[in-house]
């Protein structure tokens, strides 16, 4: 993997129209009309154009050759000693050229390949948008024709860079993918943040998408507050999708799981002051230690009728709870307020302190000759 990724590396970090790519030599085994079928090792076959050569090749005979990337299990090549494809009806859709650079406009680049006019759009240059097309000025460039229209001197021809590129991309991330396994442990960078999570390169051409919900077992609301552009973390692979163009990526996984040790902190009862988190139609989320949350539900928000949680609650307003119950395994913990004498509101306790509260109230109302004890007799008479 290391040979390839820094093969790879080297390819896409070379100067453009630069022809240090994988070079091999190779025996013809086959030659069609147009094209010719070469054995560059064991189980490694190649095919390349028949125009690559000024004379149709004998099988046997032996030829340097140069990589391009793989189409149906087959290396494209092309040859290091000629020119490839002169005149227009040597040009193919499809099919590679090579392209010498004569000039350039804000739409893209002029060529020439062989004698033939052609054209490269600006967006076909490379991989990523390219500011200043002059530093491509007088390299010969590896291209794949995308259209042709044969007119004579008139022949119209549209190149791109950017499908070599990707074509190489794609081989160097096939041989990267087979060494990446779920549940690996990988360092990479940040190459870019977006609201929804960080992308981050985990092998050259690689990338895998941190997802903001995989970033920490805290909640995250936005991925800049806790990563930068060009930092380096180490990550897990959660998933490997479509051939390695979708790696799920997760920082959380190699955090130490708080809800291990919940049920042994959080016993059924225990009091603990949480912090307001967020909001729900149905209650509150409180933190109550780094990256434990539980719900308050709105019945247990307060001892009188609550019709919007917002007028009973606010983000970041702290206050005692009682815990009520703890499933470690799906990681919930139920919570409930705690009334103004320190029950738990809705309880029999709570009740009955309610209840005296009224009792003592009235104590300076009662009529004179009434002692304390027998409003105590009368309130719980009426229970």
């Amino acid at each position: 993997m290391e040979r390839a990724m820094a093969r790879f590396a080297k390819q896409r970090h070379a100067p453009a129209g630069d022809d240090s790519r994988d070079k091999k030599s190779g025996t013809v085994v086959r030659v069609t009309k147009d094209e010719v079928f070469v054995e560059l090792g064991p189980r490694m076959q190649g095919i390349i154009a028949l125009a690559h050569f000024e004379t149709p090749p004998s099988e046997g005979q032996v030829f340097d050759f140069v990589l391009h990337g793989m189409k149906d299990d087959l290396w494209v090549l092309s040859r290091r000693d000629a020119q490839v494809l002169v005149s227009p009806s040597d040009i193919e859709v499809g099919k590679l050229v090579k392209a010498k650079v004569v000039g350039f406009n804000t739409g893209g680049l002029e060529l020439k390949v062989g004698n033939v006019n052609a054209f490269m759009p600006a967006s076909q240059v490379d991989l990523h948008h390219v500011e200043d097309l002059a530093s491509f000025g007088g390299q010969t460039l590896l291209c794949k024709v995308l259209e042709f229209e044969n007119k004579g001197k008139r022949s119209r021809v549209t190149l791109s860079r950017r499908a070599v590129l990707a074509a190489e991309r794609d081989v160097a991330l096939k041989e990267s993918v087979a060494t990446l396994q779920p549940g690996q442990v990988v360092t990479g960078k940040v190459t870019r943040l977006e609201p929804f999570g960080a992308f981050v390169e985990i092998a050259p051409g690689v990338e895998g998408l941190l997802h903001v919900s995989n970033l920490s077992r805290q909640r995250v609301e936005d991925p800049s507050k806790v990563l930068s552009v060009g930092q380096s973390i180490q990550a897990q692979i959660t998933e490997i999708q479509k051939g390695g163009k979708r790696i799920g990526l997760s920082m959380k996984a190699l955090e130490a799981n708080p809800w291990d040790e919940v049920a042994a902190r959080y016993a059924e009862g225990t009091v603990v002051k949480g912090k307001v988190t967020r909001v729900a139609e149905f209650g509150a989320f409180l933190e109550v230690e780094k990256g434990i949350e539980g719900l308050v539900h709105i019945s247990q928000l307060s001892s009188e009728r609550v019709n919007r949680i917002n007028d009973a609650v606010k983000v970041g307003q702290e206050f005692p709870v009682r815990v009520v119950s703890v499933d470690a395994e799906r990681e919930r913990l139920s919570l409930s307020r705690l009334d103004e004498t320190g029950h738990l509101i809705g309880s029999e306790d709570a009740v009955d302190a309610a209840e005296i509260g009224q009792v003592l109230k009235k104590t300076q109302e009662a009529p004179r000759g009434m002692s304390l004890g027998s409003l105590f007799k009368k309130a719980l008479e009426k229970k």
